[in-house]
Formats: C-alpha cells, structure tokens, sequence
C-alpha cells in the first residue's frame, strides 16, 4: 500500500474517532436492502436534526472505536452498515432511526453508545421511546408544578367551603 493511502486512511480513522469523541450518542446501523431514494430521504431527515450520517468501511470505524475506548461496537462491524452521530440531542438519532426503521424493514439498528454507556439494539430501542429534550423538560416542569397546583386546588377548595358555610349561617 502505498504511503498516501495510508495516510488517507489515517485521516478518516482520525475523522471518525473525533465524530465519536464530540457525540452525545453514536448509533450503528445496518441499510443492507435501503434502495437510494430511502437512504436519501433517511439523510434529509437526519439532516433536519442536526444529526451525522456516514457509511464507512468496517475496518476504518473499528480501528476509530477502539482508539475511544468502544471496543463493544466492534462486534456490530460486520456488513454494510453506517454510522449516526447525535451531536445536540443524545435521544434524536435513536427516535429518528427507530421511526424510520418501522416504515423501512431493511434499516436495522445494531447497537450504540449514549453519553458514553455502550447500549446494545434492544436497549436502543428503549432509549428511541424517550422524549426529545424539549418534551423531558416539560415532563419534569409538570412534575414540578405537581405538587404546587395541588396544593393551590386544596386551599381554594377549603376557601370556598368556609365562604360556603359563612353564607349559609348567614341565612
């Protein structure tokens, strides 16, 4: 091999293993059976999200992972596959992907790592259920406010009873 290629290689190693580096969530993924039009429409909605999207040879993301320390994801390198990085959102490559693969047979999702916790297809599919961070904040902010709007209920209740029986002694 001659030297240039070696050193080409060795900047896509160093490519891939920054991608993983600055992710939130990497998802590996099987497209063997996607026609073009669908891997097209797949990229545009990972696009939309702010998500990366690349096919690499199985040997270049395998010398990547094992330099960051995700050897787990080695054994998921078999066949075409392609690699999603969640850059903002740790949960959006998963939900994205999982909606997709429910239209599109051929999209398999192998295994991944989020926020640097090796999870392996079924746990991903788990974490693709969550919400968005927007709809986790509005989770916690009701379970928040809970509590208080219960509490304001009660008092009002307590309120309207005493000027209830204020009004019927009254009478």
């Amino acid at each position: 091999m001659s030297k240039e290629i070696i050193e080409a290689k060795q900047q896509v190693v160093a490519e891939i293993a920054q991608q993983l580096h600055d992710a939130q969530s990497t998802v590996v993924v099987e497209y063997r059976g996607l026609k073009v039009s669908e891997m097209t429409e797949l990229r545009r909605i990972l696009r939309a999200e702010n998500i990366g999207f690349k096919v690499y040879k199985n040997k270049l993301v395998q010398r990547a992972v094992e330099q960051e320390g995700m050897t787990e994801l080695v054994e998921h390198l078999v066949g075409p596959n392609a690699v999603a990085f969640g850059r903002d959102d740790a949960v959006a490559p998963a939900r994205a992907l999982a909606d997709f693969a429910k239209k599109h047979d051929a999209l398999v999702i192998k295994a991944g790592y989020v926020e640097g916790k090796y999870l392996p297809q079924e746990e991903m599919m788990a974490v693709a259920k969550l919400p968005n961070r927007e709809g986790m904040y509005s989770m916690l902010l009701g379970c928040l406010q809970a509590p208080v709007s219960k509490f304001a209920r009660v008092v009002k209740a307590v309120a309207d009873s005493r000027e209830d029986g204020a009004a019927a002694a009254a009478e």
